[in-house]
């Protein structure tokens, strides 16, 4: 394979476009796309014909608009570039076919901004993330609004947060004299996922149904050796890996890194940053290439954030930076962090923001299934906290305490043998318990859930950073000496946010106490975490700059407790299925053997004692009657959950319906280390962590 030659062979790239567009209207697309002007529709004729050309020279016959609804998943109608010509047809994609297309809008999520009567809705062209070619069809990124126009999408308030962000970010560099036509935040989502055998999956309706196993015993052996981490990758995953890169570099995406993750059959992959909205779009084709490459190796690709109980579950970490269109890192510290006003101002401003709007960063991170890894030896506490290091750490503390700062530089290091190469050794060590971290010229935001659009978080950092600058730049800007304003300004406000700060062991048990004294939310499920959104200090955010309206904000947070009470509502019902027609059934026709074979022994020996017999009929039958009383009682409550009420039905599921769920499970696991494997109905966590070869 020629790597160079195919990396990006299926994208509608900047060297396609300068190739197949007119002069004039690749300069016109590019000012779009780097500078942020104003779209001129007039080209949109030509790049549409130019996109088609090259799209049916990959073998497309299609088109679509692709389109991320508040499903949290992609959407697509494909529509054939053929159109009559008297007994023929002709491949055409007209400039207005390209620019704006018309999906049903009434059977997405809309948080009740939109009536199911009312179904006219937009995507509109997002030149700025590339079109590209798979399995015959043209993919036109695009954003997603009602005939209102409502945003009905995630792409559309990233977009908008973006812009914000841009706009104040500018603002503060011109106080220090840089100037840039852009401001575009950059991530690097890194992906964490399970793989298992595609035959042990198809034989549990709890995975196929949730993506989750509800039950499962333990296996005798996880992740307590620590040997899967960057452990020799297996032949039947490193030819998924290789398969994998493959198509992803065929679409431009930057995949770096692959490796075995701390539990049995995890694994990561992490891709070089990109601009915000690429990265997000990339990362969502990631996630749907993953599944269609696993299953053609047998596998099946696991997104969710906890499949397996007892291990760990999947993250995915997001690197976040600004950057201008020159490359300028606004979080880069260079050599001499105490000395550059700019860098400090900017870290204050993070700072603050993260404190200010604690509450809808967690609640952007929120769902039923990253709720099972949240604060757990796996990820980071539902704690929102700042670790800046040892570095960084010293300065803010010399300037919050007014004390002299000792830099920390970097040094050398080495392990004191001569064979042994010297290698710079960096000037702060990092915190995995930390939910966001700064690594040297980024933040590393640890708590998101590994099938998440990241959209949601991106657009609250965006808007929150996006605020911060907006109250800084309003007081610099008439300041007579901007620096020493500013100097005074950074002073102000890490002390007033200092309590954000921490530097130490987030798994530690004082940190709970210890928030709670400095005043932090620690909001540990969906149902208590969102409910922010609503306060009138979190909306008004958003609205302020531009991001959502006062109706779209309140919609999302409506969809997000939705989501959470429907989720949860499966998981009940397909457990109750499961215990109900299978596990108890199961348990029951072993108990019925066992009787039999006592009746058998007993037929040939008269006094034989049979205590294995008895004893196991009596552990069994005890917890056989526990759980089916686990059952009645989930299905009760179930029953009385109010589902019209979206708050009290997302408290209900979380306080009510999640420890009923808790209680089932702890007999039914209880029940599988007892009963023969010839019996139990599924496929165990040994037949599902350990058949992949």
């Amino acid at each position: 394979m020629n790597l160079p030659e195919k990396f990006g062979e299926n994208v509608f790239n900047d060297s396609v476009q300068k190739e197949t567009l007119p002069k004039e209207v690749y300069q016109a697309l590019r000012a779009t796309i780097e500078a942020g002007k104003q779209l001129d529709v007039s080209i949109a004729g030509a790049v549409a014909a130019a996109m088609k050309d090259w799209a049916v020279s990959k073998g497309a016959t299609h088109y679509t608009h692709w389109f991320q609804p508040l499903t949290g998943l992609t959407a697509e109608k494909h529509d054939s570039f053929i159109e009559p010509d008297g007994d023929k047809v002709i491949m055409r994609l007209t400039g207005k076919s390209l620019i704006v297309g018309e999906p049903d809008a009434s059977s997405f999520p809309s948080g009740g901004s939109r009536a199911t009567y009312m179904a006219r809705g937009y995507t509109a062209w997002d030149p700025t993330s590339p079109a590209f070619v798979k399995e015959g069809t043209l993919y036109i990124p695009t954003i997603f609004v009602s005939y209102t126009g409502e945003t009905l999408d995630k792409k559309g308030p990233l977009l908008r947060s973006m812009t914000a962000l841009d706009k104040q970010a500018k603002r503060i560099l011109r106080l220090f004299g840089v100037e840039c036509k852009k401001v575009s935040t950059t991530v690097g989502p890194e992906q964490e996922y399970f793989l298992i055998s595609e035959e042990e999956y198809l034989k549990r309706k709890d995975l196929q149904l949730t993506g989750r196993t509800l039950f499962g015993a333990p296996a005798t052996r996880g992740q307590e050796l620590e040997d899967h981490y960057f452990g020799v990758l297996k032949t039947q995953i490193s030819e998924f890996m290789r398969d994998l890169d493959s198509e992803l570099w065929s679409y431009g995406i930057l995949s770096k890194t692959k490796h075995n993750e701390v539990a049995p059959a995890q694994h990561e992959m992490a891709p070089v940053f990109s601009t915000t909205n690429v990265a997000v779009d990339t990362n969502m084709l990631t996630m749907e290439i993953m599944k269609k490459v696993a299953k053609r190796h047998g596998l099946v690709c696991l997104l969710h954030e906890k499949p397996f109980e007892g291990i760990n579950g999947s993250g995915k970490h997001n690197n976040w930076s600004m950057s201008t269109d020159s490359g300028f890192n606004l979080l880069d510290p260079g050599d001499a962090p105490e000395d550059n006003t700019l860098f400090k101002l900017v870290l204050a401003a993070v700072i603050k923001a993260v404190d200010d709007y604690q509450g809808p960063l967690r609640a952007s991170v929120a769902s039923a299934a990253n709720d099972h890894r949240l604060g757990a030896n796996e990820a980071p506490p539902a704690i929102i906290s700042v670790y800046l290091g040892d570095q960084l750490g010293a300065l803010v503390d010399s300037i919050v305490n007014g004390k002299e700062y000792k830099s920390g530089m970097a040094e050398k290091a080495g392990i004191g043998v001569p064979e042994s190469p010297i290698f710079p050794k960096d000037a702060t060590d990092r915190n995995r318990t930390s939910p966001f971290a700064f690594t040297g010229n980024k933040f590393e935001f640890r708590m998101l859930g590994s099938q998440a659009n990241v959209s949601d978080a991106n657009i609250c950092l965006n808007t929150i950073v996006a605020d911060a600058f907006e109250q800084f730049a309003d007081e610099l800007e008439g300041a007579k000496d901007v620096k020493k304003a500013a100097e005074t300004l950074i002073a102000r406000e890490l002390k007033a946010h200092y309590r954000i700060i921490f530097n130490l062991d987030g798994y530690g048990p004082e940190w709970e106490p210890e928030a709670e004294r400095r005043g932090l939310l620690n909001k540990k499920n969906t149902a208590d975490a969102v409910p922010v959104l609503y306060e009138e200090k979190n909306i008004n955010v958003f609205v302020h700059q531009g991001v959502f309206t006062r109706e779209e904000a309140i919609a999302r947070a409506d969809i997000r407790l939705e989501n959470y009470t429907k989720i949860i509502n499966i998981e009940a019902l397909t457990m109750l299925e499961m215990a109900k027609r299978d596990v108890i059934p199961a348990v029951s026709d072993f108990i019925g053997d066992l009787c039999g074979n006592i009746a058998a022994k007993k037929a040939v020996f008269e006094h034989i004692a049979c205590e294995t017999e008895k004893t196991l009929i009596k552990q069994l039958s005890s917890l056989n009657d526990a759980a089916f009383a686990a059952c009645d009682k989930l299905e009760q409550d179930l029953a009385r959950v109010d589902k019209d009420n979206i708050g009290s039905a997302s408290q209900a599921m979380a306080h009510v319906i999640i420890p009923d769920m808790e209680n089932l499970r702890k007999w039914v696991d209880e029940m599988e280390t007892l009963t023969s494997s010839d019996y139990w109905p599924y496929p165990s966590y040994f037949d599902l962590l350990y058949s992949v070869k």
